[in-house]
């Protein structure tokens, strides 16, 4: 642990470039997961929907402290740096390919899900949503850490990650959601800088078979991670400054 305190002292801006790129991630990532969830409870009574997602929150604290008891196992494997820029630049397609049919269609059917149907006869409506929103916890869980362990092999960075993760989920992502609702374009911006993390991230592959080539350097050097996050942050800043000063690209005047 004193190693990777020390890491963090030596290079603060790294540091500080890591935790803002995991930022975007797991914001981004929260709004996706807030209304497959919100979306779960809509069928239920309106008293009933609050409790369940409580249960939720609740179970999505319990499963990424879970995942992150096997963080430190995970960050030795060098492969997933690769495997998850293949699923950040996933994320991105899935954004910009043309879309076919209604969004809703896109959404999931918990008449669907095995476990719904078993539980549902066994424990009611309910309680049968509340698995199903636990079942979706473990997996949205499961993609936090994953996303925050290909980013570094820091464990202090790490814990800060989940922990980012289980805000977001909790507070970030409402207010993402006003957000772009405002400003639509910003949904544009953050799903390229999710294709350019991930890009970066698929760069691994080059630096783990060609470590000492100076384009392997510069990829693993502080510079070129605090660039990475001046940049990301200019992709939303640019943007969102054009539209107040000008309006361009168009926003929406909320009442």
């Amino acid at each position: 642990m004193n190693v990777h305190l020390q890491q963090i002292l030596d290079n603060p801006l790294a540091a500080a470039a890591i935790v803002g790129n995991l930022i975007i991630i797991e914001s981004l990532l929260s709004v996706d997961n807030a209304a497959v969830l919100a979306t779960m409870v809509g069928d239920l009574p309106k008293e009933q929907r609050q409790k369940a997602l409580r249960y939720g929150i609740i179970g999505a604290y319990v499963f990424r402290g879970l995942c992150l008891l096997f963080a430190s196992f995970l960050i030795n494997f060098w492969y997933l740096k690769p495997l998850g820029g293949l699923y950040l630049l996933y994320l991105a397609y899935q954004q910009f390919k043309p879309k076919r049919g209604s969004d809703d269609e896109e959404l999931p059917d918990k008449q669907q899900s095995w476990l719904y149907r078993r539980t549902l006869g066994a424990f009611g409506q309910f309680w049968a949503t509340v698995a199903l929103i636990e079942l979706m916890d473990l997996a949205f869980s499961i993609d936090n850490v994953f996303a925050v362990v290909a980013f570094t092999d820091n464990l202090i960075l790490v814990c800060v990650g989940v922990f980012i993760g289980i805000l977001a989920m909790r507070l970030v992502a409402q207010a993402f959601v006003l957000l772009m609702a405002k400003y639509p374009f910003l949904e544009t911006s953050a799903f390229l800088v999710i294709g350019i993390l991930g890009l970066k991230l698929m760069l691994s592959l080059f630096e783990h078979f060609q470590p000492t080539h100076p384009f392997s350097v510069f990829l693993s050097s502080h510079t070129a991670d605090v660039g990475l996050t001046v940049l990301t942050v200019l992709m939303f800043v640019v943007p969102l400054g054009t539209s107040l000063l000008f309006n361009v690209p168009r926003h929406q005047r909320l009442g």
